[in-house]
């Protein structure tokens, strides 16, 4: 599986990265209908920080977002969204060969996406760090790139005068 599609479907909501039923579902190649009963036979081993439903506004917003076409989508069904442990458990719900392959490819999106943010979180921060230790310099090369965004000399016209 294409790491990279798997990336397009993970989404920050409520300050956790997660997938939602119907696009696990659709990678599982089952019905959104037979994964979401069997979270439901299983829930005591989905806590709310590995699965929770999403709220009227959340499903407006990626409505919005264009995430999904309509809320009658899912004809009045709230869509289940799963954290990376969610996920992670949901190979021993769905216990077929499918959705463990299908759990380990979309395991090792979630920890390419982790060290992209450590990555950029480090590259910040000693940015952060070199700005502090020169702040004079960091103020003159401000100043030189701005003055010349907003200088606009007026330059001699070439050609033949009329």
């Amino acid at each position: 599986m294409e790491l990279e599609v798997i990336q397009n479907k993970i989404f920050e909501i409520r300050g956790h990265k997660v997938m939602l039923d119907f696009d696990l579902a659709l990678l599982y190649s089952v019905e959104t209908r037979v994964l979401k009963q069997a979270v439901r036979r299983n829930i005591s081993r989905f806590p709310e920080d590995f699965m929770f439903i999403l709220s009227d506004a959340e499903l407006n917003q990626l409505v919005s977002q264009s995430v999904i076409p309509s809320k009658s989508y899912f004809g009045g069904a709230f869509p289940f969204a799963f954290t990376e442990q969610g996920i992670a458990m949901l190979s021993s719900v769905l216990n077929s060969e499918k959705a463990i392959e299908i759990n380990i490819s979309i395991i090792r999106a979630f920890v390419t996406i982790r060290q992209f943010s450590l990555t950029y979180a480090e590259l910040k921060t000693r940015i952060e760090e070199i700005e502090s230790q020169f702040p004079d310099i960091y103020k003159a090369l401000n100043y030189l790139v701005d003055k010349d965004k907003n200088q606009k000399t007026e330059r001699n016209k070439i050609g033949y005068k009329k």
